[in-house]
């Protein structure tokens, strides 16, 4: 029998609590995020039962995905947000939770400020009522999204009842091409996936071009394992992730900084260890990607023209994005970028705008909105300079929120417009009602904010 482990594994059962025979098991969960959409039922179920939460102190609570990015010292405009943001205010503080409103120093992107305040670290359960919470197994958590009733069920007993994920890994070695970015990678392996390949798995992300990826290039690809249909996305913890995680504000220090460090170090796969499903792929097969379709698995290189729909639902997508097979990228006019959202809107991700637009000017159609994922990555943009560089470009700085990545807010893509998006997703009005969204990496979204359309790079 073998009983080497994946690192999902060695995770997985380090927080069983309790296994049901012939059934699902007890998972005990570190870290529960929340914020103003998904908590208010929660609460309310828990007040409904006469019920407490159990373990405040195990959840961080910020508001992000629908407050305004304009006038944050000012009350919100939209009734509606307006009241969610109150809400989430309330029961915060009368269930003692660790709130960072707007305002705060610490506010941001749930999956943006937990990193970077070293909340978020080696081996934890980690959960959300928000889908991208996978973006968190770049350390070699489990980290994924649950829903409105799984959220009360953590607030009242720290644990949740769930039936064990097969296991997946995608092998990605050799060297990248130029200007390919993290982003580009991801989209790569979910057009060849597809949206549903990964439906049942935790996937595990290995190889050289994994391993040689920053932090925050990482968290990119886990955040959107979602949109290929996985649970969750992770990346072993190594030398990159200790050093990320190490001297940040709630990551442990001294002896306990040691004994952590320690553990972390033995979660990595066994060699022997098997996998439910294996994809390999190669680098050098990879050049910067935007999608075209209605979904994330619509993804070609910018060099290609529209494929040939090969289903009706492809076809649909093209009828919704106004596209026809064999047009070239560079017919579309680009009016909307959008630098954001949990998958890129970290200070490295700006930081590469910045040195490609740098002493230029972005195309006088184009808007182009630059939206941080917290307060803090504001802070390092006008620190370094950076917001000189996106002001004389012609870019527009925003304050933290989900902003552009879904129509939750006033950030909204006009109907009929195209928007180059740094974000996850490009459903059917996700940006707005009738907005047609392009993905792309920050990378590439910079080059069509200086030129109006998409095109290939130059070598």
């Amino acid at each position: 029998m073998n009983n080497k482990k994946t690192l999902f594994d060695k995770v997985w059962d380090a927080h069983v609590v309790e296994t049901i025979p012939d059934g699902p098991q007890i998972i005990y969960i570190d870290k529960h995020l929340i914020h103003e959409v998904t908590s208010p039922q929660a609460f309310a179920e828990l007040e409904s039962r006469n019920l407490k939460v159990f373990r405040p102190r195990q959840i961080l609570a910020t508001a992000d995905h629908n407050v305004p990015t304009w006038d944050q010292d000012k009350p919100i405009r939209d009734e509606s947000s307006r009241n969610q943001v109150e809400q989430l205010t309330e029961n915060c503080k009368k269930n003692n939770i660790e709130f960072y409103g707007l305002g705060h120093p610490y506010q941001g992107i749930v999956h943006i400020i937990a990193p970077e305040l070293g909340v978020t670290q080696p081996g934890m359960s980690i959960v959300c009522g928000d889908s991208h919470t996978s973006t968190h197994g770049a350390f070699g958590s489990i980290a994924f999204g649950i829903g409105t009733s799984q959220v009360a069920q953590v607030f009242a007993s720290q644990c949740l009842l769930l039936n064990k994920p097969k296991s997946m890994r995608i092998t990605v070695n050799g060297a990248l091409n130029k200007n390919v970015q993290p982003k580009d990678v991801i989209l790569y392996i979910i057009s060849k996936i597809g949206t549903d390949g990964g439906t049942g798995y935790f996937c595990e992300y290995a190889g050289s071009v994994f391993e040689e990826m920053s932090m925050e290039g990482r968290m990119t690809v886990c955040n959107m394992s979602i949109e290929m249909g996985a649970r969750g996305g992770m990346i072993a913890p190594d030398e990159t992730t200790f050093l990320y995680v190490k001297g940040r504000t709630f990551a442990p220090d001294g002896e306990e900084w040691e004994e952590k460090a320690a553990y972390w170090k033995t979660l990595k796969t066994d060699a022997e260890a098997v996998f439910d499903a294996e994809f390999s792929f190669d680098a050098a097969d990879i050049h910067p990607m935007v999608t075209y379709g209605t979904n994330p698995g619509m993804g070609i290189s910018i060099s290609r023209n529209i494929p040939v729909p090969q289903n009706d639902s492809e076809k649909k997508a093209l009828r919704y994005m106004g596209l026809k097979a064999g047009q070239a990228l560079s017919d579309i006019k680009v009016n909307y970028v959008f630098f954001g959202s949990c998958t890129n809107a970290r200070i490295e991700d700006f930081r590469t705008v910045a040195h490609y637009i740098r002493g230029k000017r972005k195309a006088g159609n184009v808007h182009a909105l630059i939206v941080p994922g917290s307060q803090r990555v504001v802070k390092q943009i006008y620190e370094e300079g950076l917001d000189a560089i996106f002001t004389e470009a012609g870019f527009q700085i925003r304050q933290p929120g989900c902003s552009a990545c879904l129509a939750m807010n006033d950030d909204k893509i006009p109907e009929g417009e195209y928007c180059v998006s740094t974000s996850n997703r490009n459903f059917e009005g996700r940006q707005g009602q009738g907005a047609r969204t392009i993905l792309a990496s920050p990378l590439t979204a910079a080059k069509v904010a200086l030129e109006g359309k998409i095109s290939a790079f130059e070598n």
